[in-house]
């Protein structure tokens, strides 16, 4: 058994996104890393009348939607996250092809030594939204972007 008085915790800073094994954007946030199965319940009734439920484990696994923060870029024509998006937005996904838009990637977590400690791959994904916060005149703080990331599948390999 590990003993993690003696281990560092991993520390939420430095991560990614990696697109077709690119990291194509810096990130200053990210959910949506829930990993769920369906749960199938059954109910029964005992012996002595009182209902009993069952729980087993269901026939899907839930992929949930990525929701990525970051600092917008400021020119949105050199931005592939942005040029994926427009693409998507301007011609749509061709049926039949389900490998044209949709893509694989990964949100990669590294130490303060620039060393990979956890990577969450995700599968056949696109971005769906972007909205840009909103902005104030009062404020100081840089410009940011929340893209979500619809996905198929999402596993922890590291």
């Amino acid at each position: 058994m590990p003993n993690f008085l003696e281990e560092d915790t991993m520390i939420a800073q430095n991560f990614f996104l990696e697109v077709d094994g690119e990291v194509v954007s810096y990130l200053s946030g990210v959910s949506g890393l829930d990993l769920t199965m369906d749960v199938a319940e059954s109910v029964q009734a005992a012996a002595d009348g009182k209902k009993v439920i069952r729980k087993m484990l269901g026939t899907h696994i839930k992929p949930p939607d990525l929701t990525l923060t970051r600092v917008a870029p400021p020119e949105m024509s050199s931005d592939k996250v942005w040029t994926w998006f427009n693409e998507i937005y301007q011609k749509g996904m061709p049926l039949g092809n389900r490998t044209a838009q949709r893509k694989n990637g990964s949100i990669v977590i590294y130490d303060s030594t620039s060393k990979e400690i956890a990577r969450f791959n995700w599968y056949n994904g696109w971005p769906s939204k972007i909205s840009t916060d909103g902005l104030s005149v009062d404020s100081n703080d840089p410009v940011k972007e929340t893209i979500t990331l619809t996905i198929e599948r999402l596993e922890r390999t590291k």
